[in-house]
């Protein structure tokens, strides 16, 4: 936990879909219920991803589910999120993502000083051989460690 950062959740789907080739820390309008059911890690980040719309960020489908001792202020789950970025970082990801075929995923959910903040990467997507290459770099890094381990 360095620097006061507490990961709540990785996106490592997102990981094996593309290839990031950039990351930025984007802070996120929540409502106070969310906030508690993500400091009790109730979110997934899987299936989500962002768009640009009217010069603002927006995360989808992101899943934060609603908080169990929350009453009539609990929210959609799955509602579009805000997220708060400078101008100069939305206007090159809306570069990027219309003229350069890129996407915005978030990569990571976690908390800095207190502050509940999002990583999103711009990412290009992983062809099929891409994502079997991933795997089989997985299974041999696996078979190494297990080898090294037994070596002891």
């Amino acid at each position: 936990m360095a620097d006061g950062i507490k990961i709540i959740d990785n996106n490592k789907k997102a990981y094996f879909d593309y290839f990031i080739e950039d990351t930025y820390e984007a802070g996120i309008a929540l409502v106070g219920c969310e906030v508690k059911s993500i400091r009790a890690g109730q979110v997934n980040l899987k299936d989500s991803f962002c768009i640009v719309k009217g010069g603002e960020i927006f995360l989808m489908n992101a899943h934060i589910k609603p908080y169990e001792k929350g009453s009539y202020f609990n929210v959609d789950a799955k509602r579009p999120r805000k997220l708060l970025l400078h101008k100069k970082e939305i206007d090159k990801l809306r570069g990027a993502v219309t003229q350069k075929s890129y996407t915005i995923v978030p990569t990571k959910i976690y908390f800095r000083q207190g502050l509940v903040k999002v990583e999103v990467g711009l990412a290009k997507g992983k062809e099929l051989h891409d994502k079997r290459k991933s795997i089989a770099d997985r299974e041999a890094k696996r078979q190494i460690d297990r080898a090294v381990k037994e070596y002891r």
